[in-house]
């Protein structure tokens, strides 16, 4: 199974990325509403995609493992040899179960998220990635996955059962 398990250096990029997103949207986008829309996507999809594929070896799962993994690599050195403190693990410990519909949903999501990045030349490419990089980043420490786990799961289970119900 992907080495799944989050440092609190990957944590401080997930936060640290949100924050310098927030200064470029603050000072560089003029505070524009609809400058937010493609990054809180891409960090809710990157959240839900790290929920899902939680210990999964699959496509996604790999995906997800590497982005944990060079976020903690680069939060450790931030933290342990950048400013001298520690960075323990912070992971979540029960997966989110999803049904057969919600891992549907999932995979919809992913396509979506694809032609995004390579049809949408109004959405830029940059929002996109770090957005759903941070999501991926902050999805599975222990207070966020314990609050983003149930309405998320429960979400994408409740879609995925009106997808199965309607094709099935």
């Amino acid at each position: 199974m992907p080495y799944t398990v989050i440092n609190l250096g990957g944590v401080a990029i997930g936060v640290g990325i949100i924050l310098m997103f927030l200064i470029r949207w603050w000072f560089q986008e003029k505070h524009r509403w609809a400058g937010l829309v493609p990054f809180v996507l891409a960090h809710i999809y990157g959240l839900l995609a790290a929920l899902a594929t939680f210990t999964a070896w699959s496509a996604l799962g790999v995906v997800t493992w590497l982005a944990i993994w060079i976020a903690n690599v680069g939060g450790w050195a931030g933290l342990v040899v950048g400013v001298g403190g520690n960075a323990p693990l912070v992971v979540r410990g029960n997966p989110v179960v999803l049904t057969d519909g919600g891992f549907v949903i999932v995979f919809l999501f992913t396509l979506v998220f694809i032609a995004l990045l390579k049809w949408a030349p109004k959405v830029p490419n940059s929002k996109l990635m770090t957005g759903a990089f941070s999501g991926v980043c902050l999805a599975l420490s222990g207070n966020v996955a314990g609050m983003a786990a149930v309405p998320l799961g429960s979400a994408v289970n409740m879609l995925g059962s009106g997808f199965t119900g309607t094709f099935t």
